[in-house]
Order: C-alpha cells, then structure tokens, then sequence
C-alpha cells in the first residue's frame, strides 16, 4: 500500500507522510526477514529429518555388523574345529594304511 501524498501546504502531513514511508519501508523489511527465518526454519527442520534418518541407518549399520561379526566368528570357530577334525582322520588314516 503506497502512502497518500502529502500535502505540501502542510508541515503535519508531510511529516505524517515521511513516518509512513518509514514504517512502509520497516514493513517490506520485516516482512521478508520473516520470510528469510521461514525459509531457515524448513531447511533446518529437513536437516533434522536428514540427521534423524542418518541415525536410524547408522544404529541398523551398527546392529548388522555386530550380527556379522559375531558369524564370522562363529564360523572361523566352526572352520578350525572342521580343520582340527580333518587333522585327526589323517592322522588316523594313515596309521590305517601303516599298519596294513
């Protein structure tokens, strides 16, 4: 809204007219600061969602590879006992065939 002219005859409507092109001009300001700290306010909300979902695939990321650690190491205990196992039938193989 453009304020009214002043008249120029008179010393309170040119003043009257120059307050309201401050407070015009302040209104314009504020206006697109507000916009500006909404625009921050939906960026920094969709980093927090980010940020939020980043720790959700963070603690799943953590939580799968606890559970294939503790396979892996289930296997490497089965593997050395098949190993210690197969040591044993040689073993046991070959007094067989010596004592043939």
């Amino acid at each position: 809204m453009e304020p009214l002219q002043p008249c120029l005859n008179s010393k309170e409507s040119i003043l009257v007219f120059q307050q309201h092109c401050r407070i015009a001009e302040e209104y314009h300001k504020v206006q697109k600061e507000i916009a500006l700290l909404q625009e921050r306010k939906k960026q920094l909300i969709a980093e927090l969602d980010q940020d939020e979902k980043d720790q959700l695939n963070a603690t799943h990321l953590t939580q799968e590879y606890q559970q294939l650690a503790e396979e892996n190491h289930s296997l490497t205990t089965y593997h050395l006992q098949c190993r210690e196992h197969l040591e044993k039938l040689q073993v046991l193989l070959q007094q067989q065939q010596g004592s043939s």
